[in-house]
């Protein structure tokens, strides 16, 4: 009881001291670590019990020789005892210092122990402390004499802890290091047997794997086997048909050069009896007349010998466009040989028995003039004759192969004059070394022929800008043409230069431009129509250019003349040959309308801001003869019909005005008699041309009209 009231008197010394009277507040601190103490709970150290209990003992010890006076003290102090085992916790009530400890250790612990506890009081306030009264003489008996040594014991009490404290820890960690290598090695273990056992099963698979990998190489080299045997067979297959091929191709190219070759003599062949059919017609001359046989006509020999020669040519152009000739087609012509040839034996025939005839007629004839000798002998002078014809010429039954003397004197004097204007300008034209003439001669054909070309279905105002350049050239005056000036008396032979080519670009517009355009033909034709007005010469030209591209112009069919090559034959007839290749039917007939319709233009039209008080230079009289010309003369296979439908449909309204009656009669002797001439001897493919010209005809006949033509100029175009 006595220790207990000890205790609870120093409990209340403690709280009364200066120390125990201070008021703490957290938020005077501002060291982290000395903050976070005060805010972490209070405890009492768990030696705080024994350090009070040693404290209590020596108390004891040092009062009981004084004499204390004082024997009720021990109650309040037994009280207090009582209410401080409640208040510490039990751990520090059990606990003990450990034997081991010095004295001056014990002190310093002890004095460190009470400290804290006082503290601990003092902290958690004086309501569970209000009760204690400590001995106030106690406690200066204690703190001046003991209170160090406690702290210093304390301290050194909670060192030795902190380093039993390290120790464990110590071997704490290394149980841990040791628990630790046990794990891992253990977990080394198990993952080399993981190991072992994973590479058992990939040793195992990939065994696996290569036994599948040698099975299906086997099954494949056994495929690979089987598909060698197969393509050894489908080679030998093969190879087998490539050598049929190649032999089969080796056949047609055999086949292919044989008719080729068959061809080419076929052609040879057709040339050739071409060539005699020409040569057997020429033995046949419509004005024949035997000088004893004054009445034979050998005319319907002609006309057929013609219509034979007609067949022929079609013939060839057919076969040469479609290739090689067949057998067929040379059989075609040698029928046709063989009619020729019969028909010279039936001329020559006809001819043996009219002059037997005469013969007999003769005897007959001479004994009747014996027997009137005899009976009067005053009429011997009386001899009677063979009946005369009385006038003119007999009616022919066929037509001309030839045109009339006056026409082809009127082509020959064009044609030299032609060769006398290129004659003229021969040192222009031959000029190699002379750089400024040649300069001069580029100058002048560019100033000729471009503004020919530039002539189009333009207004009327620009075709007179392209007239007046030209007349400008040709007047001697200077035009401008490519940047520079240009004048036909730079030179002495400019101006037939210019002629000729200038005469010659008009012809090429219609082979050219009018071919594909027909609508073309009325501006060129009246530019080329008041050049011809204004100069002459140009017109001659002309058609001397014109009647050298196209004699159908003229109209003439030239003839075969001996020692003349079918190339040049085909030139002199119109045709364009190049590299010994003849151009196609369909062409040819294209060109020969071009140039037929600009003719047909010229003839009818008139430059409108010229002297119209004089007449046409080649007017509508000239087409009405070549009208007349063309059909007094034998046709020809799809050139003719061409032409014809050509010339009426581009002239037919302006010869209808002028010769009306006249002109009615002449289509309807076109309708009746020359159209059946034409299709005696046009053949099935041919008959395009000759349809389009029967419609023509019917339709106009019917109407009595022929339409205008197209793209005739009218008044508002010269006003554009």
């Amino acid at each position: 009881m006595e220790a207990r009231q000890l205790r609870w008197e120093t409990l209340d010394a403690l709280r009364t001291s200066s120390k125990g009277r201070l008021r703490y507040c957290r938020h005077w601190l501002r060291d982290e670590d000395i903050l976070e103490g005060c805010m972490s709970p209070l405890e009492l150290s768990p030696y705080s019990g024994w350090v009070l209990d040693r404290v209590v003992g020596q108390s004891d010890r040092e009062i009981t020789p004084s004499g204390s006076s004082t024997p009720k003290g021990s109650t309040p102090l037994t009280n207090h005892s009582s209410s401080l085992e409640k208040i510490m916790p039990a751990s520090c009530q059990g606990s003990s210092p450990p034997s081991s400890l010095e004295p001056s250790e014990t002190k310093l612990l002890i004095l460190y122990s009470v400290t804290d506890f006082a503290c601990m009081l003092t902290t958690q306030g004086n309501e569970d402390f209000s009760l204690l009264e400590m001995d106030q003489e106690i406690l200066p008996a204690i703190l001046p004499s003991k209170l160090t040594e406690v702290e210093g014991c304390i301290r050194m009490y909670e060192e030795i802890h902190r380093l039993k404290g390290k120790e464990r820890l110590r071997q704490r960690q290394e149980q841990q290091e040791q628990m630790v290598r046990a794990v891992y090695e253990l977990a080394s273990e198990q993952l080399k047997r993981f190991d072992e056992l994973k590479e058992l099963k990939q040793h195992q698979e990939f065994q696996d794997l290569r036994e599948v990998m040698e099975k299906s190489s086997k099954e494949a080299q056994g495929q690979q086997e089987k598909l060698k045997e197969e393509h050894r067979h489908r080679a030998k297959v093969l190879n087998l048909k490539l050598r049929e091929a190649e032999q089969q191709r080796q056949r047609q190219e055999e086949l292919e050069r044989m008719r080729k070759e068959e061809g080419q003599e076929r052609l040879r062949r057709l040339y050739s009896i071409q060539e005699e059919v020409l040569q057997l017609n020429q033995q046949i001359d419509p004005n024949y007349r035997h000088k004893d046989l004054p009445r034979i006509d050998l005319s319907a020999y002609s006309n057929r010998g013609n219509q034979i020669c007609g067949l022929v040519s079609g013939l060839i152009r057919t076969t040469s466009e479609r290739g090689f000739p067949t057998q067929v087609d040379v059989a075609n012509t040698e029928r046709a040989l063989q009619e020729m040839r019969g028909l010279i034996s039936s001329m020559q025939q006809e001819i043996a028995a009219a002059v037997e005839e005469k013969r007999k007629r003769d005897e007959e004839e001479e004994r009747q003039k014996q027997k009137e000798l005899l009976e009067k002998e005053q009429m011997k002078a009386q001899t009677p004759a063979p009946a005369q014809q009385s006038g003119g010429k007999q009616q022919k039954e066929g037509l001309q192969l030839k045109a009339e003397e006056s026409i082809m004197q009127w082509y020959q004097q064009l044609q030299d004059a032609a060769e006398q204007c290129v004659a003229s300008f021969s040192e222009i034209s031959n000029c190699k070394d002379n750089n400024e003439v040649k300069r001069i001669k580029a100058d002048l054909q560019k100033a000729a022929t471009i503004p020919v070309s530039q002539i189009s279905t333009i207004a009327g105002s620009q075709l007179r800008g392209i007239f007046d350049k030209i007349n400008n050239l040709l007047s001697g005056k200077s035009v401008q043409t490519g940047g520079r000036t240009v004048s036909v008396t730079q030179h002495p032979q400019g101006l037939d230069f210019v002629y000729y080519k200038l005469a010659e670009k008009f012809v090429n517009q219609g082979e050219e431009e009018i071919a594909a355009h027909r609508d073309a033909a009325f501006p060129i034709a009246v530019v080329a129509s008041g050049i011809w007005e204004t100069h002459p010469r140009v017109g001659e030209l002309f058609l001397a250019h014109l009647h050298k591209k196209c004699p159908y112009s003229v109209p003439f069919y030239p003839a075969l003349k001996e020692g003349t090559s079918m190339e040049e034959y085909q030139r002199i007839l119109g045709y364009q040959v190049k590299d010994s290749k003849v151009e196609e039917q369909d062409h040819f007939l294209k060109r020969m309308s071009g140039l037929i319709c600009l003719y047909a233009v010229i003839i009818q039209v008139r430059w409108p801001y010229g002297n119209k008080q004089g007449p046409h230079p080649h007017g509508l009289d000239h087409g009405w003869r070549w009208l007349a010309q063309m059909l007094n003369m034998e046709p020809l296979a799809d050139v003719t019909a061409t032409l014809l439908l050509v010339f009426l449909e581009v002239c037919g309204n302006a010869l209808m005005k002028r010769y009306q009656a006249q002109f009615w009669k002449i289509m309807l002797l076109i309708r009746e008699d020359y159209i059946p001439r034409i299709e005696a001897i046009t053949s099935s493919i041919q008959m395009g041309s000759l349809t389009r010209l029967k419609k023509f005809l019917e339709e106009c006949l019917q109407k009595k009209e022929i339409p205008l033509p197209k793209g005739a100029l009218t008044s508002s175009f010269w006003k554009s």
